[in-house]
């Protein structure tokens, strides 16, 4: 006869447990997805523990001037009156009294006096004699109301509009310089000439030649009769106008100059380029002064001013450095910038400066490089940069765009797109270089398309013809 044993069915482990789940599935299934029952008492004691730890001290503020309020109540109400009896009596024969007043003074009303370490709104400067304020204790704590912030409103300047184009140069124009007399300007350009022009008239008076590559930068001595220029061959040239001739080179640079500066009180020239480097240069010796070494990209652009710091480059490498002229190393590099610094611009009157690059383009305040605010909106290459005495500053782009913001502000009051050249295209329509002459009234750009624009304000706009389309930010954010 078998065992009972053998009459049994065995199963494997993972079967009997799998039929386990499913009874008990089956068991539970008509509470699926209820909530065990709340215990009131537990929910009771965890809203007390979070509100004590959140709201603690300031619960602790309110039970005391809970219980400070009614402890005035009650002296209040247990007060007793004060009665005066002012009589003014005239007594007759009979022994009447006539006219007789009767006045009741009650006690003054106190101020509720803050309790100590409470939150009471006073207004700034307040707390002095007398009443409830005038009477916290020392551990008062005042709240003065913030005053909202505001942005000061731009300024209005006149719409600028293009006055003169002069043509002339074979190549892409370079560069440009002022002639401190504000007689004539020069410009530099890919087909090797210096050109000087008149500033009235536009006429072509002089070409220079003597550069074997491209002229990259100019500048014109306000304390000598000398140009100052230097190019992709190399070479820093000084030229003497009076015998238009060359009469020094400045020997050093390892690849192309693309920029130079002149100092304004010390006979020293600062040029910049693609050795990612820049070099002081004293101007009647021509001896090399300082290496200024640090950047690790092209230096494009380079600034001079007579107080601290004296030299500003600004480099492919995404940085600003401001060097110590007298030691001829860096005391701060600004890294602020996401892109190539190409442009930098001095403040004529104030002690600040610009910086111009594709992601933005920012103010600086001397001497420590602390940033003020970005220009945002100028969307495109920036190759250039000026600023005049009336607080416009000017952005020029390699796509032919130009846009005039007011300096205090941030505000972009104008844009323009320059014309190109008849019989040009319209990708030859970028902006390599500009500068305002002397006076602040006219603005020479030069261009892509082989020309130099001369812009001037309108003379005939107003502030009801153009005015001032001013929305700013509720709160302006200061974006690095």
């Amino acid at each position: 006869m078998p065992s009972s044993s053998e009459d049994v069915q065995r199963h494997s482990v993972h079967t009997l447990v799998f039929r386990s789940l499913k009874r008990t599935h089956d068991m539970f299934l008509c509470e699926q997805g209820c909530l065990p029952p709340l215990d009131m008492e537990v929910e009771r004691l965890r809203r007390k523990a979070k509100a004590r730890d959140q709201y603690g001290a300031v619960m602790e503020v309110v039970s005391q001037t809970q219980r400070r309020a009614a402890q005035q109540q009650h002296n209040n109400n247990n007060t007793p009156m004060d009665i005066d009896l002012t009589t003014t009596t005239t007594t007759t024969a009979g022994g009447d009294i006539t006219n007789g007043t009767l006045a009741i003074q009650q006690p003054p009303v106190p101020t509720p006096t803050p309790p100590p370490q409470s939150l009471a709104l006073v207004p700034a400067g307040g707390g002095g004699g007398g009443g409830g304020i005038g009477g916290a204790s020392a551990g008062q704590q005042s709240l003065v109301p913030r005053r909202a912030p505001t942005l000061p409103r731009p300024k209005w300047h006149s719409p600028w509009k293009l006055a003169r184009v002069i043509s002339g140069h074979l190549g892409w124009v370079r560069c440009v310089a002022v002639e401190p007399s504000n007689e004539w300007f020069a410009t530099g350009s890919n087909d090797r000439v210096i050109k000087i022009w008149d500033l009235a008239s536009g006429q072509l008076k002089l070409s220079l030649t003597g550069h074997v590559s491209a002229v990259r930068g100019l500048s014109v001595s306000p304390r000598h009769p000398y140009l100052f220029s230097c190019g992709e061959d190399k070479q820093v040239k000084c030229w003497d106008l009076e015998y238009n001739k060359v009469i020094r080179h400045y020997h050093g640079h390892l690849s192309a100059c693309y920029g130079l500066a002149l100092h304004p009180s010390l006979d020293v020239l600062v040029t910049c380029g693609r050795d990612a480097t820049a070099r002081v240069w004293d101007l009647r010796t021509k001896a090399n002064i300082h290496t200024l070494s640090g950047h690790t990209n092209t230096v494009a652009s380079v600034v001079c001013q007579a107080p601290e710091p004296q030299v500003i480059t600004g480099s492919h490498d995404f940085t600003i450095r401001l060097w110590d002229l007298a030691a001829g190393k860096s005391t701060c590099t600004l890294t602020h910038h996401k892109k190539s610094v190409r442009a930098l611009a001095l403040h004529p009157d104030l002690y600040m400066f610009a910086s111009g690059a594709p992601d933005n383009i920012k103010q600086w305040k001397c001497p420590d490089g602390k940033f003020v605010q970005n220009l945002a909106g100028h969307n495109a290459i920036v190759n250039c940069l000026a600023m005049n005495r009336e607080g416009v500053l000017v952005s020029g782009a390699d796509n032919g765009t130009l846009y005039f913001w007011d300096w205090r502000t941030g505000y972009n009051f104008q844009k323009l797109q320059a014309p190109v050249q008849p019989g040009s295209m319209d990708s030859e329509a970028g902006v390599f270089a500009m500068t305002f002459d002397q006076s602040g009234s006219r603005l020479i750009t030069c261009d892509a398309d082989k020309t130099i624009k001369i812009y001037k304000e309108d003379d005939m706009a107003t502030e009801e013809s153009h005015p001032i389309n001013w929305r700013p930010e509720i709160m302006k954010r200061r974006k690095y």
